[in-house]
């Protein structure tokens, strides 16, 4: 099943809980401690774009890229002529020309499988940089889907809305798989329902600073969420910050 299709019509309902504001305030720090201040930025897999206009609303010229067109249908909604939307793989994305930073949130990079391939899209990012340009990106850890998620089951209950989440985590292929059940008001007291099921991979740290390295990018700084310092070991998410350092990476 196609993920982000038909549950792009709920997902702001149901992410209303994330701190987006927060999370824009921390990007935009590190991207300043940087020097980038202004300037056109990519948000890579962007979704229904809440990121990219806080983006933005900061001062920054906004490229968002996501493979859902019923995501960026919804993206586009709040008409902002000033935002570039394209619809397109993270695998094989497309620019028109370098942007001064790229960022990829809300654990975006775990849908990526296989090592090789997220390897190929740390290259297309050092690719479309400008010299010393900046990547950003976050990614669940092994210790939240062991763990936390592991064999859970959640639901969560709105005025118009509901949905169940059954988690499942596979130890030897660190495949995190979800299946999530939605049933949407439609008319009186009638729903509808429908399905969507998610696949995403844990990634040890390690082999994700190895593939940054792998595919031309400096490796900058690994943060645990929510400040500067690094991961403990039970943290959830983790920041990557990499930065342009030449293009000597060939892309096939």
């Amino acid at each position: 099943m196609e993920a982000y299709g038909r549950f792009a019509d709920v997902y702001d309902t149901f992410m209303d809980n994330v701190p987006y504001e927060e999370w824009c305030e921390y990007i935009c720090g590190i991207l300043s401690e940087n020097g980038i201040r202004d300037g056109l930025v990519l948000d890579l897999a962007c979704g229904t774009g809440a990121m990219t206009r806080l983006l933005k609303d900061r001062g920054y010229d906004m490229i968002g890229v996501d493979v859902s067109g019923d995501m960026l249908q919804t993206a586009r909604r709040y008409e902002d002529a000033d935002i570039l939307y394209l619809q397109q793989d993270m695998r094989a994305f497309e620019l028109y020309g370098t942007v001064r930073a790229v960022v990829c949130l809300c654990d975006s990079l775990n849908y990526i499988l296989e090592e090789d391939e997220l390897e190929h899209v740390f290259s297309l990012v050092n690719n479309y940089l400008d010299p010393q340009g900046i990547f950003i990106f976050d990614m669940n850890t092994v210790y939240k889907y062991r763990e936390v998620l592991g064999e859970t089951v959640i639901c969560d209950n709105r005025e118009d809305a509901c949905f169940t989440w059954e988690n499942w985590f596979d130890e030897e292929s660190c495949i995190n798989e979800y299946a999530l059940n939605f049933f949407v008001k439609t008319e009186g007291d009638l729903y509808e329902r429908f399905e969507e099921v998610h696949y995403q991979r844990a990634y040890e740290i390690r082999a994700v600073e190895r593939l940054i390295r792998s595919a031309g990018l400096k490796l900058l700084a690994v943060y645990g969420e929510g400040g500067r310092k690094k991961p403990e070991p039970d943290c959830e998410r983790v920041y990557f910050v990499a930065q342009e350092q030449g293009k000597s990476v060939v892309l096939h």
